[in-house]
């Protein structure tokens, strides 16, 4: 995912790039707000993380652009304002949702999931792929190795599929738990490491050197296959 932070003070800016970052989103950051328009226009971002106090435009002047020009990705918009009239405002304006300031990076990133997901509408995730000699089809919930049925759970083919979505970009652990778990059962990132060790002994040919599902260090996991560079049709590298 690529996610666009418009944040003048470099303090703040800096806070949301690294939180941001250590869920495995790539960050791109502007200051002001003719800046954050025209990375927002040329890069047509995931979604946008939008101050509203901002020199030149402001942040409910932005917004409006973007949604005059015909952009629809997710604005979460952040404020020092609290004010019930300037949450219409930022809402009226054409942002999705608004976050007055001082807030937690917990409530910041559970909102960032939820309207990612929303956006997302239905699963970007080819309907196959294969890993090494294991076919997995999405549709049929099914794997199968040489024709014989591999046994990933519900949870493990979810798994997948939420990797095989990123196109090799890393899954954090705490993706893992909000997507796949919802956190019903409270889990804990331990609970994301046993069923990525699960996957490997189904899936890899040695789980002790993984060729496919990699760890990515202080980030999460990551499917190594041969992508088209749209995330589509893929492979696993031999």
């Amino acid at each position: 995912m690529r996610l666009l932070v418009i944040e003048d003070e470099h303090s703040m800016r800096i806070a949301l790039t690294d939180v941001l970052q250590a869920q495995g989103w790539r960050v791109r950051t502007a200051q002001d707000g003719s800046a954050g328009l025209a990375l927002a226009m040329e890069e047509a971002p995931d979604l946008i993380v939008l101050d509203v106090m901002l020199p030149g435009i402001d942040g409910f002047s932005l917004c409006r652009e973007l949604r005059a020009r015909g952009r629809l990705m997710p604005v979460l918009m952040l404020t020092a304002r609290g004010h019930v009239n300037d949450r219409v405002t930022g809402l009226d304006a054409g942002a999705d949702d608004y976050l007055a300031k001082p807030f937690a990076s917990a409530e910041l990133l559970a909102r960032i999931r939820a309207l990612l997901r929303r956006a997302g509408g239905a699963s970007s995730a080819p309907d196959q792929i294969t890993i090494g000699d294991v076919l997995v089809d999405f549709r049929q919930a099914k794997a199968h190795r040489q024709g014989e049925l591999v046994p990933l759970t519900a949870r493990e083919l979810r798994m997948l599929q939420l990797l095989a979505e990123e196109a090799g970009r890393p899954v954090s652990r705490e993706r893992f738990l909000d997507v796949v778990w919802e956190f019903n059962a409270m889990p804990t990132t331990r609970t994301v490491d046993n069923h990525i060790l699960s996957l490997r002994a189904k899936l890899e040919p040695d789980p002790r050197e993984p060729r496919y599902i990699k760890t990515v260090h202080r980030l999460g996991y990551r499917l190594e296959l041969a992508w088209d560079g749209r995330g589509k049709r893929m492979e696993a590298d031999e």
